[in-house]
């Protein structure tokens, strides 16, 4: 059976793998404080409909809980440790079944199991404040492993914490016109693909949001980062199918183990 993926622009994704619909930091709105979405239709009504949704780290571009508030009744959601008590939006949330999950806990959904792995990157909901929660990313292992990366910088042990997958979905940028510590860009992003050596990856979280009033600032690091990370995947790691994705725009993946 074949895995596809979708994505909806940003870092969100829908991964569909045997018969299970995964969603990946959902964030459908136009606009989220100063940024607006200057690439790519807003998805459509479709998009939000998902058997379990996984938040990546608490940063309000990928916890934003009006667009989680669009999730079904009894959706599955998977938060880092400790976001309830960092973001009291969430109990706004009563209509899914909400978890709480750390590096190394499984949960499964269907015939899949998702596994919560490391990332590096600040993982707090403000950049100050007492309440911390650990950035994560997330492994769905069904008929595929299928590695969303959520942010993250490069780190060493980073294909040792994440195990062997067949599909990597990685940021290679971001909302802004510089990338701060604990960050993917093109080149980095490509330097993970060596290290984990999936069969196929697609580029995520970037071409999306945009700050209002600095389109001429930098602008290469809004348009560029997708096209530049198929060029360094080539020459890091060449037997890795890449495929760049537009908004709304999938992919089949046909993966035996």
């Amino acid at each position: 059976m074949p895995v596809e993926i979708t994505w909806w622009g940003h870092a969100t994704c829908t991964v569909e793998d045997s018969n299970v619909r995964v969603l990946t930091d959902p964030l459908f709105a136009r606009r989220l404080a100063h940024l607006r979405r200057r690439r790519g239709a807003l998805p459509p009504p479709g998009a939000p409909r998902a058997d379990v949704a996984l938040v990546s780290h608490l940063h309000a571009d990928h916890l934003h809980v009006p667009s989680l508030m669009r999730l079904a009744a009894g959706t599955r959601l998977l938060v880092p440790r400790g976001a309830r008590r960092a973001v009291p939006g969430l109990r706004r949330l009563a209509h899914l079944r909400v978890s709480e999950v750390a590096p190394g806990d499984e949960t499964p959904v269907g015939d899949i199991v998702v596994r919560a792995v490391p990332a590096r990157h600040d993982g707090r909901r403000l950049p100050f404040g007492p309440h911390r929660s650990p950035a994560l990313g997330y492994v769905i292992a069904g008929e595929a492993r299928t590695y969303f990366a959520g942010d993250t910088g490069l780190f060493e042990d980073m294909a040792k914490e994440v195990g062997p997958v067949e599909v990597a979905l990685l940021p290679v940028g971001g909302w802004g016109p510089y990338l701060g510590e604990g960050h993917l860009d093109a080149g980095r992003a490509a330097q993970a693909l060596e290290q984990l050596a999936p069969r196929s990856a697609v580029p995520v979280h970037y071409g999306t949001y945009w700050p209002i009033g600095m389109d001429a600032v930098r602008p290469h690091e809004f348009h560029a980062p997708g096209e530049e990370f198929v060029r360094l995947a080539a020459r890091h790691a060449p037997a890795v199918a890449v495929h760049r994705l537009g908004h709304g725009e999938s992919v089949r993946l046909e993966v035996a183990r």
